[in-house]
């Protein structure tokens, strides 16, 4: 049942009709989720605390690969990232999660710095502070796509990292500078982590 609600939030508006009659009433359940990604992440956060009410979602394409990616911060210390491509889900990660990852730590230090959230002495934040609390749903759509390790469980791809860095950096600080207020939270949330590990590091 699992797989079949994750297959409808992977593609938006796609309607899954389940029906079980091994049971008396059969067994019904319909699964459509117009919001896609976004109602991925609402429904993985259904049970936390978001800092920030929109679901930040981008997307992109070229010829031969798209990329779609939904995120919202939590008041929690954990983050929960969930990759696939082509539907298949990569819980291994891959080329496309770690482009993500790379330019989300960008963006969100670049931000900062312009905002002067981050002064000049402090250094930058860090993945794991800039993560802190995030939710993301990270889907690609390859062509031909490479399969690594033996449960094919990783996105091999190497044109997808610099695919996804790219549209993952211009996106990405559009939608930052579009949306002031909720940018602000997000990166006090990793300023906050940030001053949490030094003052662990310094005890």
């Amino acid at each position: 049942m699992s797989r079949l609600r994750e297959m409808a939030f992977l593609n938006k508006g796609l309607e899954i009709r389940f029906r079980d009659e091994r049971s008396d009433p059969p067994v019904e359940e319909t699964f459509k989720y117009s919001g896609g990604l976004v109602d991925f992440v609402k429904h993985l956060n259904t049970n936390r605390e978001p800092i920030h009410r929109q679901v930040a979602y981008f997307e992109d394409a070229t010829d031969d690969a798209e990329i779609a990616v939904a995120m919202q911060w939590t008041s929690s210390y954990r983050e929960t990232v969930l990759s696939f491509a082509n539907n298949i889900n990569t819980h291994e990660g891959g080329t496309h999660e770690e482009g993500f990852r790379t330019a989300l730590t960008r963006s969100i230090n670049e931000f900062a710095r312009g905002r002067n959230l981050l002064k000049e002495k402090d250094p930058n934040l860090t993945g794991e502070d800039v993560r802190e609390g995030l939710t993301v749903v990270i889907s690609a759509k390859v062509r031909q796509p490479q399969f690594e390790g033996q449960t094919k469980a990783k996105l091999g791809n190497v044109p997808m990292r610099s695919f996804v860095q790219k549209a993952t950096n211009e996106r990405m600080a559009e939608w930052l500078e579009e949306n002031p207020t909720e940018a602000n939270k997000m990166v006090r949330k990793g300023v906050a982590a940030a001053q949490a590990r030094a003052a662990a590091k310094n005890a």
